[in-house]
């Protein structure tokens, strides 16, 4: 029986995953989190052959809480559950640990067999951001300077640019706003921008977001 953990902080998208997951007999949803502390919590008192994680709840989040689980629970196999299809979040989140990467779009049709992957010690990637990554590996033109940011630094890109501001950041992600200040003045000046219009500009033109804000399903 697969014990399966599932950190997300939308009450439907859980209830969701666990209709998914009743109809299978080998699988079982032991647990459920929605921010980033009860995470932790439920990891360190029981063990788990799954977690499913959402990268962008209340509380710690995102690469570093990623990281964190995997300094404490190398072994645990986690599938990250994710609205970014941008392939340079999939790719942060397999180098701190990640065994799968899955866009919420595509988890209905795919989450049990990444899970059963996972669980057996596998990886899962997503078909579209398996075959971007393949392209971006066979590109020849100059890395974007995106890609060039640390996991915290794109972290503070990516929720600026959807809109939030440098306090809301803050609260989030549950440091200081001269923390986020400092990693805003950062990447704008690895990325060449002086304003935060600019960084929309940017993720715009990229693809990273849609015309509302929002990450690109």
């Amino acid at each position: 029986m697969i014990r399966v953990l599932i950190a997300d902080d939308h009450t439907i998208l859980r209830d969701g995953l666990k209709q998914i997951l009743s109809e299978c007999p080998d699988m079982r949803v032991d647990g459920e989190a929605d921010n980033g502390f009860d995470v932790l919590t439920m990891v360190r008192a029981r063990e788990w052959d799954v977690l499913v994680l959402d990268m962008a709840m209340p509380g710690r989040s995102g690469i570093e809480l990623l990281k964190q689980i995997k300094d404490e629970r190398p072994k645990l196999p986690v599938l990250v559950l994710s609205m970014q299809k941008e392939n340079q979040y999939a790719v942060r989140s397999l180098k701190a640990g990640a065994s799968g990467y899955l866009c919420k779009d595509s988890a209905s049709a795919d989450l049990v067999k990444a899970i059963r992957k996972v669980a057996a010690g596998g990886k899962f990637i997503g078909a579209s951001i398996a075959e971007g990554i393949a392209l971006g590996l066979t590109s020849s033109q100059e890395a974007l300077p995106h890609t060039l940011l640390t996991d915290r630094e794109y972290e503070v890109f990516c929720l600026i640019t959807s809109g939030m501001g440098v306090t809301a950041i803050a609260d989030q992600l549950h440091v200081s706003v001269k923390t986020i200040s400092t990693h805003k003045t950062r990447l704008m000046q690895k990325m060449n921008f002086t304003t935060t219009t600019d960084l929309i500009r940017y993720a715009l033109k990229h693809g990273l977001i849609d015309e509302s804000g929002k990450p690109v399903d």
